[in-house]
């Protein structure tokens, strides 16, 4: 059975707290901590998430409507990061824009009581569940493409490695190197794969990347090429961003020093 997820909407006052049922299919929403400070913040978290059987933890990274940074971003952020350096466990930013706003909605609708107190305790809670919620959509978006058909182009599974079929019939070996989101549609990424002694002599080359759109619904999902040029090399350039950008994370959590 795979491990739960446990998502956090991290406020200045409180942290509303979601967890994924036993096989990740759903959020349920769960209870509202109160902060005291950031150190008893994290280790309350970090705690809870050992406890619950979690394996990823995903915190809501709040953006202005437009997608850019507030303040409030640049508070999560640094709260997120402390988070990791509590626990072993991967720590996951979200976008979560109008989870609060669509969390008041629901209450509303369902008659929840409108006492200040108890109203804003499942605000918290809810528009959690509604962050875990963005993300299993995103894993499960991420499985299926995985299993992807355009015609003869089908391919089959083998760790990263899959096959694909050019225009010439030949069968050619790629390695799965990533999936992104690009202004609502959803983009495959795969490089040729290479012998050891291929790989050795590509070291200071570029790499060859083939790209292609995943379009269709979850039962017949499939890998079309990208015909628009423009388009291509916006949608090569947000995946070069998106891997620069993890990568310089993961160098700066390397790089900062362990608190005591």
């Amino acid at each position: 059975m795979e491990k739960r997820i446990a998502a956090f909407d991290v406020g200045d006052r409180r942290i509303g707290i979601a967890v994924s049922d036993p096989f990740n299919e759903y959020a349920m929403p769960g209870k509202t901590y109160f902060r005291t400070g950031l150190k008893e913040d994290v280790a309350f978290l970090a705690r809870f998430a050992e406890e619950e059987g979690v394996g990823t933890i995903v915190c809501g990274l709040p953006l202005n409507a437009d997608g850019t940074e507030s303040v409030q971003t640049e508070k999560t952020r640094r709260f997120i990061e402390a988070l990791r350096r509590a626990t072993d466990l991967p720590v996951l930013p979200e976008d979560e824009r109008y989870t609060t706003r669509e969390a008041r909605g629901d209450l509303a609708a369902m008659g929840i009581s409108a006492r200040k107190d108890k109203r804003t305790k499942n605000v918290d809670s809810l528009a959690a569940a509604y962050i875990l919620e963005t993300y299993l959509a995103k894993i499960k978006k991420g499985e299926t493409a995985m299993k992807m058909k355009e015609e003869s182009n089908d391919y089959e599974d083998d760790g990263n490695i899959v096959e694909l079929v050019d225009e010439d019939g030949n069968t050619l070996r790629y390695e799965h190197v990533g999936t992104i989101e690009y202004k609502g549609e959803w983009y495959c990424f795969f490089t040729p794969e290479k012998g050891a002694e291929e790989a050795e002599d590509d070291e200071d080359e570029g790499e060859e990347v083939a790209v292609f759109h995943l379009v269709g619904e979850e039962d017949d999902e499939r890998l079309e090429t990208i015909e628009d040029d423009e388009l291509l090399d916006e949608v090569f350039a947000e995946f070069c961003n998106q891997y620069e950008e993890y990568e310089d994370a993961d160098e700066a959590r390397e790089l900062e020093p362990d608190e005591e």
